[in-house]
């Protein structure tokens, strides 16, 4: 059983929002691909930054995903909307990482970005209610 660690949860909330300053580095230099990888893994930590409340972890990144949308969006913990916005983060880092044929856009790019500033936000106010 893992045991609850606020140097664990705050360890990934500063860790998101390290990715969060890299995704807008990138962006900024128009590498649009690396931007939406580094603006998912931002998203990707701040949840995992909630789920060390728990404690909880996963070694697969689907299983990270059903289960804070089981837990947090489904019970609306945080919006629904944000969890159709992480499900699609998660689908344009897997394209921009993996399909060649992928073309990232500015647009989307900016949507991820946006995406994982308002989870760092939204997560960083239900830490501090809960520690």
């Amino acid at each position: 059983m893992l045991k609850i660690s606020k140097e664990l949860v705050m360890h990934r909330l500063e860790q998101a929002k390290n990715e969060l300053a890299d995704a807008k580095l990138l962006y900024n230099n128009k590498s649009y691909l690396s931007a939406n990888n580094r603006a998912y893994y931002s998203i990707f930590h701040t949840i995992r930054a909630v789920l060390a409340l728990e404690p909880i972890d996963f070694k697969k990144h689907k299983d990270v995903l059903a289960h804070f949308n089981k837990n947090y969006i489904n019970t609306e913990i945080f919006p629904k909307a944000m969890g159709k916005r992480i499900t699609q983060a998660n689908r344009i880092r897997e394209d921009s990482d993996y399909d060649d044929e992928y073309v990232a856009k500015p647009e989307a790019t900016e949507a991820q970005i946006a995406t994982a500033e308002e989870l760092i936000k939204l997560v960083s106010e239900y830490i501090k209610s809960k520690m």
